[in-house]
């Protein structure tokens, strides 16, 4: 293969890959729960999510953080995708995962983004989330 061929393949692949991260404060999550309580809840996590949280706010306050990852992936932010549209499973082995709904499922369908890798950790009071879409 010649130089200039993986150049160009390499830039293929560049163009059809997108990435987000955001960090949030955990206590910043508990304060606005203790303020809406059930309400902030229903607004921002699915059911599903609430779930698999327990309530525990580390892990609310990563999800959180993931939901503002992929907003950024799809390259809109929050606005014209939902809290709702973007939801956080995890899997048997309580690995999580991206499920897109509406919109955000209509902008990564349009955008050719098929493939969620998603990483969470919290720790001395903040909560992280990188995704890598492609």
């Amino acid at each position: 293969m010649h130089a200039d061929d993986v150049i160009r393949n390499s830039q293929f692949a560049i163009r059809n890959l997108c990435v987000g991260v955001d960090l949030v404060e955990v206590r910043r999550v508990t304060l606005i729960a203790e303020r809406y309580g059930e309400r902030f809840g229903r607004r921002v996590f699915t059911e599903r999510e609430l779930a698999d949280c327990g309530r525990r706010a580390e892990s609310l306050a990563a999800r959180w953080a993931a939901k503002e990852a992929v907003a950024k992936a799809l390259g809109t932010g929050f606005g014209p995708v939902g809290y709702l549209d973007i939801e956080v499973v995890q899997d048997e082995a309580r690995c999580p995962h991206v499920h897109l709904h509406g919109r955000a499922a209509e902008l990564a369908e349009a955008r050719g983004l098929t493939r969620w890798a998603l990483s969470l950790s919290h720790d001395g009071g903040m909560a992280i989330a990188f995704v890598v879409a492609t």
